[in-house]
This record gives structure tokens, C-alpha cells and sequence, in this order.
């Protein structure tokens, strides 16, 4: 079965905007965790738009009261990441070649370009007992590559497939991630998929590519929470004004 690890940047990206501490992204993990969630994914940037040090440290904390989900830390090793999988040692780092400042990951690794600079990361990252997974584009050629230089997963970057999902593009848009899977798990690697994954594309992604181990969905996770957690929230807001209300003796 294919785990879902929730990705909670938006959460504190959210948070940031207000000096109150609300959202709580613990307590949005905890209720992630509680409905069933096999992990959390947090991806802490330099300029700190979103996941902030304190995040991953007290997320890290929260996650040892759940030894059966697994925490995920993403980003580039080349920003200060690696100090973060030092001091928290997650089950897992993910690694993005995103540029600072950038929107948001948009490529994969380029192997053999990125190799040398690439290596002393990966053997450190194992040495510390953490999984590795190389976010890659999908191409079948370089799956053998992202395993030479000591990668345990790859995690398929996603946003191609999801442009073009319930178009005449979808199913040549598929095709490269099933061969790219396929490649990945002869080479001996785990497959790992994200990126702008949702409800809708995901069963038919998962169909056609074989194996995904874990999905990491965090943006159209969040975006569907506010829709679809609205109802109860109001309930609880017009619960709280009725409450108030009572206590000002019912005052107009």
C-alpha cells in the first residue's frame, strides 16, 4: 500500500503571516497523524518563508509519540539541510536541487552533473542511518545513476503528469514515470512520487506507475482541508459567539 506523508508547509507559511502562533503546524501534524497518516513532510528553506528551525525540532519531538509514521525532511543539502538531518535524525531526507528564493521545486537532479558534489552528502546521510531519496525527473536512463551514488529511493517529480492530467496529454505524460518506476526498482531503489498531486490525479497515477512506496502531498492537501474542514469550523466559531453571547446575559 502506497503511504501518504503530509507535507505541512502551508501550514506555517500561513502562521507566518501573524505573530499569534496559529495555525499550530504540531497540532496540524498530530491531526494528520490521528486520521491516519503514515508520515509528516516538512521543507525548511533558508529564508524561512515557511518551516522554520523550531518546526522541525518540535515536529521531530511529536514524531517519536508515533514510532509507526515517519518524519521526512526535504530541501537542498546544499542550504543548511544537512545541520537539520543531523540534530533530528529523520527516517528519511529527500533531496531537492531548488535554488533559493525559488517559488517552489521545479527539476529534478541532473545526473552525472551533479554527481561529485552530490557523493559526500549521500555518504554522510547513510552513515547517519537516514534513507535518501533524490528527487528526480522522470527518465528511465538516470534511475541506475541516482543508485550508484548511494540514493535508497528517488521521488518522482510529479507537476508534468498533473498539468497534463484529464487532457489529451495525460497518458503520454504517464508513460515516463512507469518506465522511470520500472527502471528505479531494477536498479534497486524505492520510488517515492510529489508535486502537485490531489484527489483527483492520484488514483490514476497510481494505477499506471507501479510501486510507489510513498506520496508526499502537501499544497492540494491543505487547499482541500480549508474546503472541506469549513463546515465544522463555522459550527465551532457560532458555537463560541452562542457561548458569549450566554455569558453577557444575552444581551443584543
Amino acid at each position: 500500500m502506497t503511504k501518504l506523508s503530509v507535507n505541512l508547509n502551508k501550514v506555517a507559511l500561513l502562521r507566518n503571516t501573524r505573530e499569534l502562533g496559529i495555525p499550530s503546524v504540531t497540532r496540524a501534524a498530530q491531526i494528520a497523524l490521528a486520521a491516519g497518516a503514515d508520515g509528516i513532510t516538512v521543507h525548511p528553506r533558508p529564508d524561512g518563508r515557511h518551516m522554520r528551525a523550531h518546526d522541525v525540532r518540535e515536529l521531530a519531538d511529536l514524531l517519536r509519540q508515533w514510532p509507526q509514521a515517519e518524519f521526512n525532511i526535504e530541501g537542498n543539502p546544499f542550504h543548511g539541510l544537512i545541520d537539520f538531518v543531523r540534530e533530528v535524525r529523520p527516517q528519511q531526507c529527500t533531496l531537492v536541487p531548488d535554488e533559493s528564493g525559488a517559488f517552489t521545486s521545479d527539476h529534478g537532479w541532473d545526473l552525472p552533473r551533479d554527481r561529485q558534489r552530490l557523493l559526500p552528502v549521500l555518504a554522510e546521510l547513510r552513515g547517519l542511518g537516514v534513507r535518501v531519496s533524490l528527487f528526480m525527473d522522470p527518465v528511465a536512463a538516470a534511475m541506475a545513476s541516482a543508485r550508484d551514488i548511494g540514493a535508497d529511493r528517488v521521488e518522482l517529480y510529479t507537476e508534468p503528469y498533473a498539468r497534463a492530467f484529464a487532457t489529451k496529454d495525460e497518458a503520454p505524460a504517464l508513460r515516463p514515470y512507469a518506465d522511470a518506476a520500472l527502471a528505479a526498482q531494477q536498479a534497486g531503489l524505492g520510488v517515492n512520487a510529489g508535486h502537485d498531486l490531489n484527489r483527483d490525479n492520484l488514483p490514476t497515477f497510481l494505477r499506471a506507475v507501479p510501486g510507489v512506496l510513498e506520496v508526499s502531498i502537501g499544497h492540494a492537501l491543505i487547499a482541500d482541508a480549508l474546503e472541506l474542514g469549513l463546515a465544522q469550523t463555522v459550527s465551532l466559531y457560532l458555537a463560541a459567539i452562542k457561548l458569549g453571547g450566554a455569558a453577557q446575559g444575552g444581551q443584543a
